[in-house]
């Protein structure tokens, strides 16, 4: 009967180990080139909880051969293993390579030896047991983790409507764990609300919205602070409102609150995560005054208000806000995570009668003046001869 040593010894005889230098040197090169390499940190939770590497994949041993495949996808890329002191690592590196992963290492030393030469580590960002169990599917995703649920519960959106669009948009991002959402909203709740506004229901009409959305924000997430502001959004006080946020979701229905909203946001450069619907159809854009277009290089002037009817003439199908309101909160979660490739300088036009989603590129009109380089030159007024009231879908 083969002893424990007897274990570790057959499992390193298969494994390649290396040594804290090397591994150090390997992780340093990796960033520096730009090229993928995972350092796996198979210690169990309260270990981690104490300190660890920079960046690292955390899966306790235990969890290995269940989570590994979805943390870590590409089974060729380098992968450095390391526990507590390089027993865990060597049994870990070996099931990895018994997975069909072909560039394993383990860290002979583990975390006790890098920490004691003084290499680079930090306190890892710790959630609470409600906290992790509430978010965990997030964890499971290496795109997000703990770092980026973190990232998420410290992130401050707000939302220009708690209407069509805004209801889909807060409950999705309150639920994956924004930590503030401010609401604005001057309206109150009516019975021609319900088919779309799902923040809202029977019980509440009446309420002012800002209320209404606050109360189901809260009991969906406790994490989430709720901030509301009942009142017209205006060129007296629309910076002011927005300062404080990083992205912004514009669920507004006319366009003097759609320039007005343009212009502070690309003075204060806050991304702006825009959806608008008609009907059967909608659509979604991001426009980040920094790094891209904005609302004016897609609309340089406000059409007639004949041309321009709101919901309430033309009528709106009342799940088409939920499909466009989910896509914006998609796209503020990839913004404030910087994952993915999202629709900033592309529309994406949105067509439920044929059930058709089609992309299209959006560029800076060179006639649009209203830009982050010319910041300092922006004045936020309203504008003249558009005066219809701050509404949302």
């Amino acid at each position: 009967m083969p002893t424990f040593r007897d274990l570790l010894a057959k499992a390193k005889a298969e494994i390649t180990e290396i040594d804290t230098a090397t591994a150090e040197s390997r992780i340093a090169e990796a960033k520096a080139a730009g090229t993928p390499l995972t350092v796996l940190d198979v210690r169990e939770p309260d270990e981690f909880d104490q300190g660890a590497l920079p960046g690292v994949v955390h899966i306790p041993r235990g969890h290995l051969e269940a989570q590994i495949e979805n943390r870590i996808a590409d089974k060729s890329a380098p992968v450095i293993a390391y526990c507590a002191g390089g027993v865990r690592s060597a049994f870990a590196a070996r099931t990895l390579q018994e997975l069909g992963y072909t560039d394993v290492v383990s860290m002979a030393g583990g975390f006790g030896k890098w920490k004691d030469e003084g290499r680079d580590w930090k306190k890892p960002v710790v959630l609470t047991a409600e906290q992790r169990d509430r978010y965990g599917r997030h964890l499971l995703l290496p795109e997000v983790g703990t770092e980026g649920q973190a990232k998420l519960l410290a992130s401050r959106v707000l939302m220009l409507g708690a209407g069509g669009l805004g209801s889909p948009a807060a409950l999705y991002l309150a639920a994956a764990g924004v930590g503030t959402i401010g609401i604005v909203d001057m309206d109150e709740v009516d019975a021609s609300n319900l088919q779309r506004q799902i923040l809202h229901n029977l019980d509440r009409i009446g309420d002012r919205k800002v209320d209404s959305a606050k109360k189901t924000l809260t009991l969906l997430n406790p994490d989430v602070d709720v901030v509301t502001y009942d009142t017209r959004l205006e060129a007296s006080n629309i910076l002011e409102i927005i300062k404080d946020y990083d992205v912004i979701v514009d669920g507004a229905d006319n366009f003097p609150s759609r320039y007005l909203l343009n212009d502070a946001s690309v003075k204060l450069g806050i991304p702006v995560v825009h959806g608008s619907i008609f009907r059967f159809e909608g659509m979604v854009s991001v426009f980040d005054p920094k790094n891209g277009p904005t609302y004016r290089d897609m609309v340089p002037e406000a059409p007639p208000a004949e041309l321009a009817p709101s919901c309430a003439e033309a009528g709106v199908l009342g799940v088409l806000p939920g499909i466009v309101g989910s896509i914006q909160a998609l796209e503020v979660i990839k913004l404030l995570l910087n994952i993915g490739e999202g629709l900033s300088g592309r529309i994406l036009s949105i067509d439920t009668t044929d059930m058709s989603f089609r992309t299209f590129k959006l560029k800076p009109d060179p006639a649009n003046w209203v830009t982050y380089a010319n910041r300092d030159q922006i004045e936020v007024r309203d504008l003249d001869g558009l005066c219809a009231p701050w509404t949302s879908h």
